[in-house]
């Protein structure tokens, strides 16, 4: 059982608005604070946090209580279970009237299991080399207790020699069990591990990156009790003393990225870990009211991520800006290379959120087709009336200039739902760009295509065509492309049908083109439309492909 003299300086020593600011996003309103309510779906906030009085109260649905009933009804846990819940979160050491907890079992395992992967970077060549290499200096390694996890069977092992129990250990997210139940295996091997720690500095996990060419690159532990990826930033333990003070956070794509960006004297840069920021993220991130820069890799990930967050951001209502690192290069590339002040100049000079959203979105249509303008004024006049009614009218005249429209569009009683729907079953009405994707995801395919169509079959869409073939992968409306999930990756069986497809369409209309012609000579005709009807179309209807000759 936990002691009651326990649980009672556990209750002094944390603040309900960071309690619940971890699981939900507070706004400051007056000496309290409010939000939508995690118990019932209201729009208009009735949620109300009262940080003098230490409890909480919906004036919508009637719950309230302290932090530790809120933890017990938002995660479904017990009172003993709510209770080492909050010591975990605030690295709170609770004393136990017998035995102990699972939550200080896992915490005893991970620290044990971090500490022996420290002492076994020393001794690997190979994985030191790697890391001094990237240019990560030893007083970094230190700092960020970077580590490195040997072979299996070396794993077993040591929480054998430990006197680690293997179920705690499966339970800390450092071993599972096998398919066939008979046994287990370690999750990170043969990796560099980075510790990931949860806001109040309490070890949680880890990051795992390979050095032997793996094809998963990174890995991280899996979701545990302590442990939600989605909720946590890696490096934030070692920020949020920078963040609180300088009013700024970089958030950035990778462990090292971290390292490197700390290392330059960056000492704002998080990270998630491996999954892009969202909702859940925010309430971490609202604390201290910093501006948020969006540090990513200006590849087609990058840009995708940075659009995603930035749109999310904006909305939510937080300040900051993107910076888009050139040239396939990320900012501990340019770190090791000695090029810190780029990097300063670069932050400096981060696009605001809501411009980069703006022309992200404009960029993404061909202006030059009406129907692609009406969508593309759909999209972001669908943007701006998510923003708050200030900080949309102050952009308006961007996004008018942007769409080379008249600001006054903007204040008309317009459908932009169905300016987007419209152009949506234009899109699906020609199967185009749903091609277009699945050459983007494998490219070997692009030949197969060409063998049979003409880049200017392709219609509006032929600017996108020869991007691809010419390698432009950050060509914005390529990156749309790639990120429309209505759009399928068609098999190459389902894309051979969609091609017959389009070429039954084409050749149709050739018959109608020769047989209206006045210029072709009888004999000729007769020959072509024959050719058409007899040989071209067959062939296309049994599922066989053939070569558009735009001759005939």
């Amino acid at each position: 059982m936990i002691d009651n003299a326990s649980i009672e300086s556990l209750k002094n020593s944390i603040d309900i608005v960071d309690v619940i600011g971890s699981f939900i996003e507070l706004r400051k309103a007056g000496a309290n604070y409010k939000a939508n309510c995690p118990f019932h779906g209201e729009k208009t906030p009735s949620f109300v946090v009262s940080p003098s009085k230490q409890i909480y109260h919906c004036f919508g649905c009637g719950v309230g209580g302290d932090s530790i009933k809120f933890v017990m009804e938002l995660e479904k846990l017990s009172y003993p279970e709510a209770i080492e819940k909050l010591a975990s979160m605030n690295n709170f050491s609770l004393n136990y009237t017998k035995g102990s907890s699972d939550y200080s079992d896992a915490k005893r395992v991970l620290e044990a299991v971090g500490q022996w992967y420290v002492k076994n970077l020393n001794h690997n060549e190979t994985a030191m080399k790697y890391l001094l290499d990237r240019g990560i200096s030893q007083n970094s390694i230190e700092t960020f207790e970077i580590g490195y996890v040997p072979s299996g069977p070396e794993v077993m092992q040591f929480l054998q020699s430990a006197l680690l129990p293997l179920p705690l250990a499966a339970e800390a997210g450092i071993i599972a069990q096998s398919e066939n139940g008979n046994g287990y295996y370690a999750r990170l091997v043969e990796r560099i591990t980075f510790p990931i720690y949860s806001t109040n500095a309490s070890l949680v996990g880890f990051g795992g990156r390979t050095i032997t060419n793996h094809p998963a690159k990174y890995i991280n532990s899996p979701q545990t009790k302590l442990f939600n990826k989605s909720r946590l930033l890696y490096g934030y333990h070692l920020a949020k003393e920078s963040i609180y003070k300088n009013k700024k956070i970089i958030i950035c794509e990778g462990y090292l990225d971290v390292v490197m960006f700390h290392q330059a004297g960056f000492k704002e840069a998080v990270a998630g870990m491996g999954t892009a920021l969202t909702t859940e993220h925010l309430p971490l991130l609202r604390k201290g009211d910093p501006k948020v820069i969006l540090a990513y890799d200006g590849d087609k990930a990058g840009v995708g991520a940075a659009l995603k967050a930035a749109q999310m951001l904006s909305v939510a209502g937080f300040d900051g800006g993107v910076v888009l690192f050139p040239d396939g290069q990320d900012p501990a590339d340019l770190i090791a290379k000695g090029q810190s002040e780029t990097v300063a100049k670069l932050l400096r000079e981060a696009k605001p959120l809501t411009p980069f959203v703006l022309e992200m979105i404009v960029s993404m249509y061909n202006l030059k087709d009406p129907h692609a303008k009406e969508a593309a004024f759909g999209a972001v006049k669908q943007y701006l009336d998510a923003l708050s009614p200030i900080i949309k009218d102050s952009y308006i005249p961007t996004a008018a200039t942007l769409l080379g429209l008249s600001p006054s569009f903007f204040g008309k009683e317009t459908r932009p739902d169905r300016a987007r729907d419209s152009f949506t079953q234009k899109r699906g009405d020609s199967a185009h760009l749903q091609i277009i994707k699945t050459l983007i995801e494998n490219p070997n395919l692009i030949d197969n295509v060409l063998n049979v169509m003409d880049v200017t079959m392709f219609e509006s869409y032929a600017p996108l065509v020869s991007a691809l073939i010419t390698g432009e992968n950050e060509n914005p409306g390529l990156i749309r492309l790639s990120l429309d999930d209505s759009l399928d990756i068609l098999t190459e069986e389902k894309l051979n049908k969609e091609l017959c497809a389009l070429l039954l369409k084409q050749y149709n209309l050739k018959l109608k083109t020769i047989a209206n012609s006045q210029q072709i000579p009888f004999e000729k005709k007769r020959f072509l439309l024959w050719k058409i009807r007899k040989d071209i179309i067959p062939k296309l209807k049994k599922g066989e492909l053939v070569a558009y000759d735009p001759i005939l």
